[in-house]
C-alpha cells in the first residue's frame, strides 16, 4: 500500500519550503529554479481548485507567513515582504553575500516571529554558507564563516519547547542540534544530532552501491521528533530528540526536499520533491518527482510560525 496521495499534477523543478496556512486551509511552497511561489487550497487530501503560481524574477529559497497576512520571502538578492498574494515586494534587507556565488536556501520563522534563512554556496567547494536572522533591528549573522559554516544550509527547525534548534549541512550529511536562547536568538552548544553515511564515490541512481540520501528540509512534530527529508535517499526519517531513528518512510520520489504538517488536525504530512537534474531512467521510475505529496500520520505537527513585521517611525 502506498500511503502517499499526489496533491499537484504539474511538477516543480525543485519544490521547497512548504508551510500550511491554517486560516486559508492552503499549502504554500516554492519552486526554486522555476522562480515561482505556489499555493493550493485543500480539503483533506484533495485540492480545491487549481494550483496558483506567482512568478518571480529570481530564485526564492524559502518563504514564511506574515502575522496579519502576507508573505516574507528570501530571494537570491535579499529578503522581501509582500502584503498580499501577487502584490508588490518591499525589500527588508539586501543579501549579505556575493549573489553571484550564493543564494538564500532553507529557512523559517521562530516562535518569536523572527525570520531565519540559511545560504547555499553554489561552487560547493567550501563551507561558506551561513545562517541569518531578521528581526526589528535588521539582519544578523548567527552561524557561519570559517568556524561553523556549511555548504548548503538546510533542515532548520525547533523543538516544541523552543529550547533546541536544528540545522543541517546537506553536503556534510550532517544534522546539528543547538541549545537555543529564545530571547537573544543565540545558538550555543553545537553537537552532531544525526550523521548520515556519506555518498559512495561515483554513485548515481541505479548503482548497486547502497545510499540512504542526505539531510534536506525538515519539520518537528508535537512529540519533538525531527522529520528529515533524505535527498536521493527516497525516504523520510523520523528521528527522536535523542537522535535515534524511530521510523523510515519511503517517499514517491527519490529526492524529497522538505516535509511540513498541515490539515485541520496537523496530522497531514506534506512533502515537496525535486526532478531538476534527475536522469530519465530515474524519472521513469518516479514519475511524480517534482510534485507535492501528502499522507496521514499519527502524531500531529506544530503550527507554522509567522513573521512579525516591525514598523519603524
Amino acid at each position: 500500500m502506498n500511503p502517499w496521495t499526489r496533491i499537484t499534477s504539474e511538477s516543480d523543478a525543485l519544490g521547497e519550503s512548504p508551510f500550511w496556512q491554517a486560516l486559508e486551509q492552503r499549502l504554500y511552497w516554492v519552486d526554486i529554479p522555476g522562480q515561482r511561489i505556489a499555493r493550493v487550497q485543500l480539503n483533506g487530501l484533495q485540492a480545491r481548485g487549481p494550483v496558483e503560481y506567482w512568478p518571480l524574477t529570481q530564485e526564492p529559497g524559502c518563504i514564511a507567513p506574515v502575522q496579519g497576512g502576507g508573505l516574507v520571502m528570501a530571494l537570491r538578492d535579499g529578503i522581501y515582504l509582500a502584503r498580499e498574494w501577487g502584490g508588490p515586494l518591499q525589500l527588508l534587507t539586501a543579501a549579505p553575500y556575493d549573489t553571484s556565488k550564493q543564494r538564500f536556501n532553507d529557512g523559517k520563522c521562530d516562535a518569536q516571529g523572527r525570520f531565519w534563512a540559511g545560504s547555499l554556496y553554489e561552487p560547493k567547494d567550501q563551507a561558506l554558507g551561513s545562517l541569518y536572522m531578521l528581526d526589528g533591528q535588521g539582519l544578523h549573522p548567527m552561524l557561519g564563516g570559517a568556524l561553523d559554516g556549511v555548504v548548503t544550509a538546510n533542515g532548520l527547525a525547533w523543538s516544541p519547547d523552543g529550547r533546541t534548534a536544528y540545522w543541517a549541512d546537506t553536503a556534510a550529511h550532517q544534522i546539528r542540534a543547538f541549545d537555543f536562547d529564545a530571547t537573544s536568538g543565540q545558538l550555543i552548544n553545537p553537537r552532531v544530532f544525526y550523521q548520515a553515511t556519506p555518498k559512495p564515490a561515483g554513485w548515481a541512481w541505479g548503482n548497486a552501491a547502497p545510499y540512504g540520501g542526505r539531510p534536506d528540509g525538515a519539520a518537528v512534530d508535537a512529540e519533538g521528533c525531527y522529520w528529515s527529508a533524505q535527498y536521493e535517499g527516497g525516504r523520510l526519517l523520523r528521528i527522536s530528540p535523542k537522535g535515534e531513528v524511530l521510523a523510515e518512510v519511503p517517499t514517491p520520489a527519490l529526492c524529497p526536499t522538505m516535509p511540513c504538517f498541515g490539515g485541520e488536525d496537523l496530522k497531514t504530512l506534506f512533502i515537496t520533491t525535486a526532478r531538476h537534474g534527475r536522469s530519465e531512467a530515474e524519472l521513469a521510475q518516479y514519475p511524480g518527482s517534482g510534485c507535492v505529496w501528502a499522507m496521514r500520520v499519527e502524531v500531529a505537527g506544530l503550527p507554522v510560525n509567522g513573521f512579525k513585521v516591525h514598523t519603524h517611525k
